[in-house]
């Protein structure tokens, strides 16, 4: 998808763009002539038609099978009209090459058979058969195939931090216990492993942006059970270095977390070019935290989305009206959509979007602003 990296391009009054050139724009903090809008979890367990190929199919299945991950990612952003897609898979699929098995468990999540304990067992990890998750690649070139320019592709990876919680603790974690055990009496066994996980997520990154992935996310999901001063020392400079090498593809990084607002200035100096916010923050204090040069994403919060119309409505608006019309907002929720979510809902929050754009375009015309050169 060709665009133009300027921060002065304008635009001329009246111009559509294709839901793909909007959200890369926004990505790079460039005029687009309505805030582009997509959702975390779009395609999952809320949805009736992913819901019927679960009922045939395992979750790993459904990943390792190019044909029915395209499928899944394609039928939510179609049904759900949004600007770009992201494309179905796990973030622990990294770790079966490295030399790590898992399992979902039914309500308990992915459980580690053989959770990382010592030295011996990270240098025991293989960083060479990143090759072996090319079915995701070929899922994303499917997609790319379906869509052309009309919609975004989102690529994504685990960032070295979540995924070394995942291996360590061997599933989630409430405290992170033997993660932040191993992080703070083992520098160098920590090291090690950081290295090694970004290696692998360079090279799995790279497989996606070859296929035709757009934008690359990288979800730090965990990163929020950190002190600043644990971040900062143990994670932040190999987040840059994967940040950086991602972004040596040729392409525009995402960088999530959850419960994060106390290091958004740190994530900031990942370098990725968009920070994902969660719902914990008001999105103007969220860019604020982040700075001028870094494009925000989010950040309803997704349980809004069982709540009454009106008040729904009410709370997009207030995202929109946060985000103040300034180039580098895309509308997303704060986390991802959770099961027994209304699809009906979903779907009305991107209409509203679009249309709530238009009503504060036309209310920055009668103040005699200047929305073409604005996000909104």
């Amino acid at each position: 998808m060709a665009i133009q990296n300027t921060q002065t391009e304008t635009l001329s009054t009246g111009m559509t763009m294709t839901g793909g050139a909007r959200f890369l724009r926004a990505c790079l903090r460039q005029p687009v002539d309505c805030t582009p809008v997509w959702f975390l979890r779009q395609a999952g367990r809320y949805m009736p038609e992913y819901q019927a190929v679960r009922r045939v199919h395992s979750l790993m299945e459904i990943c390792k099978s190019p044909a029915l991950a395209a499928e899944v990612t394609i039928t939510a952003a179609e049904k759900l009209d949004v600007d770009a897609a992201i494309i179905f898979a796990d973030l622990l699929l990294p770790l079966e090459p490295m030399g790590l098995d898992f399992v979902f468990q039914a309500g308990e999540g992915p459980q580690v058979y053989r959770p990382i304990r010592s030295a011996a067992d990270i240098n025991a990890l293989r960083t060479d058969r990143t090759a072996d998750l090319g079915y995701v690649a070929e899922a994303i070139a499917r997609v790319t195939a379906h869509f052309g320019d009309r919609m975004g592709m989102i690529g994504f990876c685990g960032a070295p931090f979540t995924l070394a919680s995942y291996m360590i603790e061997g599933g989630g974690s409430r405290n992170y216990t033997a993660t932040k055990y191993l992080m703070y009496n083992d520098p160098a066994a920590w090291e090690a492993l950081m290295q090694k996980l970004a290696t692998v997520l360079a090279d799995y990154a790279a497989q996606q942006v070859e296929a035709g992935a757009d934008v690359i996310q990288i979800f730090d999901s965990w990163a929020g059970a950190l002190s600043v001063t644990d971040y900062r020392e143990f994670v932040l400079p190999i987040t840059q270095s994967l940040v950086r090498r991602v972004q040596d593809q040729g392409v525009p990084v995402i960088y999530f977390g959850v419960d994060t607002a106390s290091l958004l200035p740190s994530m900031r100096e990942t370098g990725a070019d968009v920070i994902g916010l969660d719902w914990r923050i008001p999105l103007d204090a969220g860019r604020l935290a982040v700075g001028e040069h870094c494009a925000v994403q989010g950040n309803l919060d997704p349980i809004a989305l069982f709540a009454p119309e009106s008040l729904l409505r009410a709370r997009v608006e207030e995202v929109l009206r946060q985000a103040d019309g300034r180039p580098g907002h895309i509308f997303n929720v704060g986390h991802g959509i959770v099961p027994g979510t209304p699809v009906e809902k979903v779907q009305r929050v991107v209409g509203w979007v679009r249309e709530i754009c238009a009503q504060l375009k036309a209310e920055s015309t009668d103040l005699g602003r200047e929305p073409a050169l604005r996000q909104i």
